[in-house]
C-alpha cells in the first residue's frame, strides 16, 4: 500500500494511505478547505483562518498515533482489524457535514452537522470508495462512530470524553490564534489512553490510566480558556449573531434553501447572500463594523435556566429582537440577543484503570475523594457563557430590565408579545 505524506504546521508529517488519499480527493472533502474551523473568529484573531480540512487531517493523524500505541496492549488482538481502519476513516470524515462558518447555523435550528454527514458518507463517491475497500456496511458503521452510536470498542476515540477531535482542535485553534490558552499535553493524554474491560458489560472499551487524570484536568482548563477568550469572545459572538440573523432572515424570506446550506463554502454563502438578500447588516459584517455590546451578564449571575429560550427558540428570539429594537428606536435587525447554546465543558463518562487493575467509571456524578471534574466543569461553564445584547447604534439599556426579561419563561415572553406590552417595562 502506497503512503503519501502531508506537512502540517502542528503535527509535522501526516502519513496517508491510498484509501485516505482517495477520500481526501473527493469533492465533498475538498469543500472543507474553504470552511473555516473557527467561523468568524478571524475578525478578532487574524490567524484563525485555518480550515476544517486541516483539522480533519490532524484528527486522522492522532487516530493513527493512538492505534499504533494500542498495538502494544495485550487485549488489542481481540479487536477486529477492520475496526481500526474504520476508526481512522471516521476520524478523517467526522466534520465532512459542517456548515459554513463552523457551528453557527446549528444555533438557528439547522440540522446537526453529524446528521448532514450521513448522505455525504453513505451515498456518492465517498460511499463507493468505502464499500469497495472496507465492505458493504462500512459507510453506515462509520456514521455510527461519528454519531457516538457504535458498539465498536474503539468508539471512545471518535466520540467521548477525551475523543481525538478535542485534542486536535484545542491545540490547533490556540496555535493559529497565537494564544497559549489551548496548550495541552497531547502526548501525555494519548499515552494515558488504554484498552480496558468495562466492568458493567465485560466488553473492551477505550479508557484512561488513573495517572493521566491530571492531564485531563489540563484539557478541561484549556477548553474553558478557549471558550472564554476565543470561541465566546464578545466580538466573535457579535459577528456570529449578525451572521445567524442574516441567514435566518434569508431562510424565512425564501431567498435561501435550508437543504442547500451544507453545500456552501464560507465565501460562497456570503456571496450568495449578497446576490439574493443584500442588506446593511451584511455590508457591516463584510467590513467588520460589528454591533456593539449594550448589555452583558455571565450565566453565573443569572437565575438557573434564565435565557434558555434565547439559545433554543430562534423564532421567538427574532420576534423579541424586533420588539426590543422598536422600543429603543432602532430598525428591525439593529438589535440582536446572544446566549450561546448550552454546551458541556466536559461531558464526563470515562473508564479509569486504577494502578492495581480495578476499572471504575467516572461520570457527571464525580468520583468522591479522587476527582471533582464535573463540579469544576460546571463552574467554568457558567463563568464562560454570557448573555449579551448587541446593537448597531449606541443605545442605553437598563441591565435589570434585560435580566428580568431573560428570566421569564418562553410562554411568558410570548404572552407579552401578543399583548403588545413593552418587554423592557418596569
Amino acid at each position: 500500500m502506497s503512503v503519501e505524506i502531508i506537512r502540517d504546521p502542528l503535527w509535522n508529517n501526516i502519513r496517508l494511505d491510498s484509501l485516505t488519499f482517495e477520500l481526501i480527493d473527493t469533492p465533498a472533502f475538498q469543500r472543507l478547505r474553504y470552511v473555516r474551523q473557527l467561523g468568524l473568529a478571524f475578525l478578532v484573531y487574524p490567524g484563525a483562518t485555518h480550515s476544517r480540512f486541516e483539522h480533519a487531517l490532524g484528527t486522522y493523524h492522532l487516530a493513527r498515533r493512538t492505534l499504533t500505541l494500542f498495538e502494544e496492549h495485550p487485549d488489542f488482538a481481540d479487536i477486529a482489524r477492520d475496526e481500526c481502519q474504520l476508526v481512522r476513516v471516521a476520524a478523517l470524515l467526522h466534520d465532512i457535514g459542517h456548515y459554513p462558518f463552523s457551528h453557527a447555523l446549528e444555533e438557528i435550528g439547522a440540522l446537526h452537522h453529524e446528521e448532514v454527514a450521513r448522505p455525504l458518507i453513505c451515498t456518492g463517491e465517498v460511499a463507493t470508495l468505502l464499500r469497495r475497500e472496507l465492505g458493504a456496511d462500512a459507510p453506515e458503521r462509520i456514521v455510527a462512530l461519528i454519531r457516538g452510536e457504535s458498539a465498536s470498542p474503539l468508539q471512545g476515540l471518535i466520540s467521548g470524553s477525551i475523543d481525538l477531535d478535542k485534542l486536535d482542535y484545542l491545540r490547533r485553534d490556540a496555535f493559529m490564534c497565537g494564544v497559549s490558552y489551548g496548550e495541552i499535553d497531547v502526548d501525555r493524554l494519548i499515552n494515558a489512553l488504554t484498552i480496558v474491560r468495562d466492568p458493567e458489560t465485560d466488553g473492551l472499551a477505550v479508557g484512561m490510566v488513573e495517572k493521566g487524570l491530571s492531564a485531563l484536568e489540563s484539557l478541561l482548563f484549556a477548553k474553558y480558556q478557549m471558550y472564554r477568550n476565543v470561541y465566546w469572545h464578545h466580538a466573535v459572538r457579535s459577528a456570529t449573531a449578525m451572521y445567524k440573523r442574516l441567514v435566518a432572515d434569508a431562510l424565512d424570506a425564501g431567498t435561501l434553501d435550508a437543504e442547500a446550506l451544507a453545500a456552501f463554502t464560507d465565501e460562497g454563502l456570503l456571496h450568495d447572500l449578497g446576490q439574493r438578500a443584500p442588506s446593511p447588516m451584511l455590508r457591516a459584517l463584510r467590513e467588520r463594523r460589528l454591533y456593539k455590546r449594550a448589555f452583558e451578564c455571565p450565566a453565573a449571575d443569572l437565575p438557573p435556566d434564565a435565557g434558555e429560550w434565547i439559545a433554543d427558540d430562534r423564532d421567538l428570539t427574532t420576534a423579541v429582537e424586533n420588539a426590543l429594537a422598536a422600543e429603543l428606536g432602532l430598525q428591525p435587525g439593529e438589535l440582536l440577543l446572544d446566549y450561546p447554546v448550552k454546551t458541556q465543558m466536559l461531558g464526563l463518562d470515562l473508564l479509569v484503570q486504577r494502578p492495581y487493575g480495578e476499572v471504575r467509571r467516572v461520570t457527571a456524578a464525580g468520583w468522591e475523594g479522587a476527582i471533582n471534574l464535573p463540579k469544576i466543569s460546571e463552574e467554568f461553564y457558567r463563568s464562560a457563557r454570557w448573555l449579551r445584547v448587541y446593537t448597531a447604534l449606541r443605545v442605553a439599556v437598563a441591565p435589570s430590565k434585560v435580566v428580568r426579561l431573560a428570566s421569564l419563561s418562553a410562554e411568558e415572553v410570548r404572552m407579552r408579545l401578543r399583548s403588545g406590552e413593552a418587554l423592557l417595562a418596569s
